[in-house]
């Protein structure tokens, strides 16, 4: 479709009142799925990061990276295994998620960062204490009953520091923060990269919480796209979980709107990575994109 110059004039206008809205915001991202793996992709989602840096919001990345930690643990020969959409994790598992994460998957964010002119700062969650943890027990129903499973080196935030993060903020930068904890003994703990991205958001009293996924959003059948729902409460959403229609990967994603929430975070939004300029759809755009999760 080809754009006249008057209707390239209406999308910024469109936009205004949003920039206007979310100038001097703080808007933390969860970046993960597709959009990491896919190079166009990548290049569209940096952009829109750059574009929200310009025009006056204060970004925050979170990036996962189980594709690629998957990868380097089948290239040594060992197995994954998932309990509700958390990586089992022994002590070798974590090492390796370690090296892929804080070395090759940050360490690529900020260049792109950096080549659209925006000031980029690779974090892991052990700089200057960024991200204390403890052990995290996965949540699994059976016959519909709550249970917990020991799945080894995953953690729990236990305490975000933002000094580091803010001083970052206040000088221009754009931090891409890596999901590795450090304990109390100085052990480096996997943590999911939704629930840190809760946990950043809250602790930063940020504007909305952007978890990048792929998939549209909340289905209450994902089979019947009639279903998709635009806007769920908690309890609707703790409610699709206990009943399995929130299930895998997507599990952490809802319980990470539901905790940043009463964190304070004003607005939470499961949107659709794979599809281009996600993020900008949903900020500048009246319609937006994906599922609000609300209190």
């Amino acid at each position: 479709m080809d754009f006249t110059a008057k209707d390239k004039a209406g999308i910024l206008v469109e936009a205004l009142p949003y920039i206007q809205e979310f100038y001097g915001k703080t808007i933390v991202i969860k970046y993960g799925g597709n959009a990491m793996v896919n190079d166009d992709l990548k290049q569209k989602v940096m952009e829109d990061v750059a574009l929200m840096k310009y025009v006056g919001i204060r970004p925050v990345i979170i990036h996962g990276g189980g594709p690629e930690i998957t990868e380097f643990l089948q290239k040594v020969g060992k197995k994954t295994q998932f309990v509700s959409g958390l990586r089992v994790t022994d002590k070798e598992t974590v090492e390796i998620a370690e090296m892929v994460l804080d070395g090759k998957v940050n360490s690529e964010i900020v260049n792109l960062l950096n080549q659209r002119g925006v000031r980029g700062v690779g974090l892991s969650g052990k700089d200057a204490g960024l991200i204390r943890a403890t052990k995290k027990l996965a949540t699994v129903y059976e016959d519909g009953q709550k249970m917990k499973a020991d799945i080894g080196y995953v953690g729990r935030v236990e305490e975000i520091k933002t000094d580091l993060l803010e001083d970052l903020l206040d000088g221009g930068y754009v931090p891409v923060i890596a999901p590795i904890g450090v304990g109390e003994n100085g052990e480096s703990y996997n943590i999911n990269a939704d629930y840190v991205a809760a946990e950043i958001a809250g602790a930063l009293n940020a504007e909305k919480l952007l978890l990048l996924t792929d998939i549209e959003g909340v289905y209450e059948d994902y089979h019947d796209k009639s279903t998709f729902r635009s806007s769920v409460s908690i309890a609707e959403a703790k409610d699709f979980i206990k009943r399995g229609i929130i299930a895998g990967g997507m599990i952490p994603k809802v319980e990470a709107c539901f905790r940043t929430l009463e964190l304070g975070t004003h607005k939470t939004h499961i949107i659709d990575g794979r599809l281009e300029h996600s993020i900008i759809l949903e900020l500048f755009t009246s319609k937006g994109i994906g599922t609000q999760v609300t209190r």
